[in-house]
């Protein structure tokens, strides 16, 4: 790394932790304030963090990434004041994502089965809410039935589709969109008066941001757009306040670039309200996506035509958006190659939120503030997946991967910048191509210890 380098980083650092120690003077004042003075005090110098997290939307779906299909003007736009990421990846399906998203490990670690996250596991709410943020989900949960769930792993409040309730109701109609089934903070709520689960999730956050603008909050949205099934929403032209949901799985198709359009119209009305309640400087917002496009999609873009492949290992089934802005701290319109996952997040809203990450937490995550704050080369230079739909040791596939290549546990070898479909695997390697090979070798290498949660 280099002088200048270091010195950038260096000089973020000191931000943060002028910031933090701050808001810890901050506190002792308010503690000798408040001997005196009963009137509860807050503390709102710590940055807020917003996390909003689309449903089965690929990285070509967003205008800025290269999408000709679809209008994603707000998004668009947020990518133009922050940080556009080039290599963002999830896992290929939701489950294993947002376990790994929320925890900050590899599947490998404790992943247990499609619909759960284990009981028994740390969250960024956890790590947050004991630093003293106040916690907020809202949308989609899937992470396990249980009444007490969403609070067990550190949301105080919740608003969420697919809590202790199914999919699909007595009818067999997807209660997800419109007139949806949800539930708030345990609570079944059904709604019959035309509403659409994406805008009530998004003014349950907006609520939450605006009831906590003077303290710290972390406000998570895993959206249910725009995953099948493929339906009208409330600015289509076909729009029926009166549909209790679809009766097939994968509804629609042509409706997708709609449902594209309403994830990008909610992204822009959650930016704006932190404009309007003036927290928007010291509040990071990230956009991304939890896996791939749906098989059904096919997309043109700027740089050739992306089919749909959720649930699959290659370039599209877990390629995904990461588009970030902080006011105060992310200069616009930049736009990096520093490859990340989902297991850097967690690490990173720690990082930013000051919030200690215990020690016994085995993290295979990388905090990439400093690529936030202008310091690029610092990060991780590879990253390693490994998945199987229902966490069983036999039966899943791993890799390593850089930007431009990827190994297989299996030895095969691919430069998916010139292969995206992972048609050709290299057989006859460069030099060059050795050494990196070498490198993603000893990637998979350093995950051959663990052992799964179905293996022990």
């Amino acid at each position: 790394m280099s002088e200048n380098t270091d010195s950038q980083y260096l000089m973020l650092k000191r931000t943060v932790s002028a910031t933090l120690a701050v808001w810890i003077c901050s506190l002792v004042f308010v503690a000798a304030v408040a001997a005196q003075d009963p009137a509860p005090q807050r503390s709102s110098d710590r940055p807020n963090i917003v996390l909003i997290m689309a449903d089965d939307m690929g990285f070509e779906c967003i205008g800025a990434n290269g999408a000709l299909d679809y209008q994603t003007p707000n998004i668009d736009r947020i990518a133009n004041e922050g940080l556009r990421f080039e290599h963002c990846y999830s896992q290929p399906i939701c489950t294993p994502s947002r376990v790994k998203l929320m925890t900050g490990m590899t599947n490998k670690r404790n992943y247990v089965k499609f619909g759960t996250l284990d009981r028994k596991q740390t969250t960024f709410a956890h790590l947050l809410k004991s630093a003293g943020y106040r916690t907020c989900i809202a949308g989609k949960w899937q992470l396990g039935s249980e009444l007490d769930s969403p609070q067990h792993f550190g949301f105080e409040e919740s608003l969420l589709w697919q809590h202790t309730r199914g999919r699909m109701d007595s009818q067999k109609r997807d209660t997800r969109y419109p007139n949806p089934r949800l539930e708030r903070n345990g609570t079944e709520e059904n709604y019959d008066e035309g509403e659409f689960s994406s805008d009530l999730f998004a003014y349950f956050l907006c609520d939450f941001m605006e009831t906590n603008r003077d303290q710290p909050f972390l406000a998570y949205y895993p959206m249910a757009l725009v995953h099948c099934p493929f339906c009208p929403t409330p600015d289509s032209e076909d729009w029926d306040p009166t549909s209790h949901g679809s009766k097939t799985y994968k509804g629609q198709p042509e409706h997708f670039g709609d449902m594209v359009a309403y994830v990008d119209k909610i992204v822009g009305r959650i930016d704006r309200k932190l404009g309007e309640l003036g927290i928007r400087e010291n509040t990071l917002l990230i956009f991304t996506g939890d896996n791939g496009t749906d098989k059904p999609i096919v997309t043109q873009t700027r740089f050739g035509e992306v089919v749909g492949a959720k649930g699959e290992m290659v370039d599209a089934g877990n390629h995904v958006t990461c588009i970030a802005k902080w006011p105060s701290v992310i200069q616009p319109g930049r736009v990096t190659s520093q490859i990340i996952d989902f297991s850097d997040f967690l690490p990173t809203m720690c990082e930013v939120a000051g919030a200690e990450v215990p020690a016994k937490l085995p993290i295979d995550g990388q905090s990439f503030l400093p690529v936030l704050g202008g310091t690029e080369g610092q990060g991780r230079e590879s990253m390693f997946m490994w998945y199987e739909r229902n966490g069983r040791p036999k039966k899943a596939r791993e890799f390593a991967r850089n930007q431009r290549y990827k190994l297989y546990g299996d030895g095969s070898f691919f430069d998916v910048e010139m292969d995206r479909n992972e048609k050709a695997p290299l057989q006859s390697l460069t030099d060059d191509q050795k050494a990196v090979r070498s490198k993603l070798q000893a990637k998979i290498d350093s995950f051959a210890d663990i052992i799964p949660p179905q293996a022990r």
